[in-house]
Parts: C-alpha cells; structure tokens; sequence
C-alpha cells in the first residue's frame, strides 16, 4: 500500500473511530436524564419551528443542552411535535420529552362553574380564566349553563368553552325532562329551569332540595304564590351582582316582574344556573304536601303544611335570628 492511501485509510479510521465516539455520546445524551430537579411546565405556541421548541425546553431546564434533542425531532422518525402547554417530569430524558410532545398529551386546565352562579358570573371567570383564547360573544340567557367542572387545554377558545356549558344544560334537561314524574305541573322545560334555579338559591343542603322543590311545586298547583326571596334578589339585581345587604320590606313591595311576592306563578326567566340535582328535585320532587319553609337557624330549613304550623316556626326563626326579617321564604 502506498503512502497515500495510508493516509487516506488512517483518517477513514479515524473519522469512523470519532463518528463511533460522537454517535455514542449523541446516544447517551438521548437517554440521559435532564438537569431538571422539579416537574416544570413549558407552553409551546403554535408556529414555533423544532430550533425554537429545543431552545425553549435548554431555557426552562428541561434540556441540558439543545442539539440532540433538535436532531432527533427534526430527522428521526415519529409524529412532529405538537405545540401546546406541557409538563416535563423531572429529570426527563430528551427522548421522553419528544416523545411527550410528538403524543400531544397537553395539560389539562379546569374551569368550574359552581351551582347558583349567574349567567354574569360565569361570563366573568371565562374572561378572567388563564390559558383560554378570543373573546366571548354577547351573553346568553340566564340559566342557559350547566355548572360543572369543565376541562380545557391551553388556547381553547372563549367561544367554545361557552358553547359547550351551553349543550351541556341543553342535553341535561332533555333527558330529565322525558323522565320527569307525571305530578310534575309544569308545562315546559323552560319551566322546569327557572324553578330549579330558584330551588338552587334557596337552599346550599343537596338534602333539601327535593323537598324545597315540592314545596313551590305544591304552590303553584293551588295557586298560591311562590313568595321566594332570591327571586326578589335577582329583580333588583339582574344577577349583575350580589344584594349586599338584606331584603326590605320595602324590597317585597317593589314592583318587578321577579317580585314573587306580587306576581302569580314563575319569574319570566331562570334567576340562576341550576345544576343537575336541582333541576332532578324539580321534575322528581319528594312526596309532601308542604306548603311553607323558614330558616331553622343552622343552615336549613324547617317545613309545614298549614300557615298557623308556619307562623310558629317563624316566630321561633326569630328569636334566633337577632337581625330581625320576616322569615318567609
């Protein structure tokens, strides 16, 4: 062999001895644990190239260092990586992390919509909830949400969130609306909604409901007015705010076309959104024929049959209550 070609055979070997070396160290950066000692949480926009991502992951400590992990994502094989906001276990391994971001297993954000909360409420933690997207339309009709805990990944839209609490009270009423007890004397779903919001104002024990429902479902069948304070509320309110401050009785004189103390039979719309147990209580009430409740002082209420049964537990809901008020609910 002449010289020449030794010398081209001894920089093939070197270069297949330092191609070794690089591939082994490539490799074992590949499956490394990351400098990372904590869990952390990178949000990738949509757009960002895989130079941009691997930059983000080396600046928020996921990478020790960026070039592997570029390599492999941009030239190996799988799925691309997906944007959106990620968790990066602890001392992740760079092929985990690609791994993570290629099965677009995103972090789930929650939203909750408590029972009782107005359409203004809940149009008002959309807005301020981070990690959602666009602005919201104009609000829907009060009672038109379902409270629940609703789950959403990072940049959904405003919009979408609000259509499906939206669907969500629609198809629950339907369905309890074609299961409803026959008794029921209510002549449409709407109907049913604006009970089950005042049902949920009236009471926070779950207990209670079903037998608060028969109370008001008792009323209407003979007649009588519902005389219920949050309805009251909500006319002077609009559901724009909470009252602040303790009905009147210059309050149970105000003319309103909530004014259940007036008026005959239910308020025009539902005064909150009902969630799934009350708007149940309403269309599958308890068997009674209650006819009153009042404040018992601890929370709940105690219940009667006759107004003389009625006006004792007031007078005793008095006593209790040192502010004053007249009891009736």
């Amino acid at each position: 062999m002449g010289r020449p070609l030794k010398i081209v055979a001894a920089i093939v070997a070197l270069l297949a001895v330092a191609g070794g070396a690089l591939a082994a160290w490539g490799y074992n950066a590949y499956i490394s644990p990351g400098p990372s000692t904590a869990p952390v949480t990178v949000i990738i926009e949509r757009g960002t190239g895989t130079n941009g991502i691997a930059r983000a992951l080396y600046g928020a400590g996921v990478l020790a260092e960026p070039l592997v992990f570029r390599l492999v994502a941009r030239w190996g094989s799988g799925a691309p990586l997906k944007a959106g906001e990620y968790e990066f276990a602890a001392a992740i391994t760079p092929k985990a992390a690609i791994e993570l971001m290629r099965s677009g297993r995103t972090v789930v954000r929650r939203l909750t919509v408590v029972e009782g909360l107005t359409v203004a409420d809940a149009m008002a933690l959309l807005t301020g909830a981070a990690g959602l997207s666009g602005k919201l339309p104009a609000a829907p009709p009060e009672g038109s949400l379902l409270p629940e805990t609703y789950h959403f990944s990072y940049g959904d839209k405003r919009e979408q969130l609000l259509r499906r609490m939206q669907d969500a009270m629609r198809d629950l009423v339907e369905n309890l609306w074609r299961n409803r007890s026959p008794e029921v004397p209510l002549m449409t779903p709407g109907q049913a909604v604006i009970l089950a919001s005042i049902v949920e104002k009236e009471t926070a024990k779950p207990a209670e409901r079903p037998r608060i429902a028969a109370v008001f479902l008792n009323r209407l069948k003979r007649k009588m007015r519902l005389q219920s304070d949050p309805t009251v509320v909500y006319g002077l309110t609009q559901g724009a705010a909470p009252l602040g401050r303790a009905l009147t009785r210059a309050d149970l004189k105000q003319p309103s076309p909530y004014n259940t103390y007036l008026i005959d039979g239910l308020p025009p719309t539902p005064i909150s959104n009902p969630g799934s147990a009350s708007l149940e209580a309403v269309l599958r009430p308890a068997a009674t024929e209650d006819l009153y409740f009042v404040a018992d002082g601890s929370g709940g209420h105690v219940f009667a049959t006759t107004l003389e049964e009625h006006n004792r537990n007031v007078a005793k809901w008095r006593k209790l209550n040192k502010n004053g008020g007249d009891g009736r609910q």
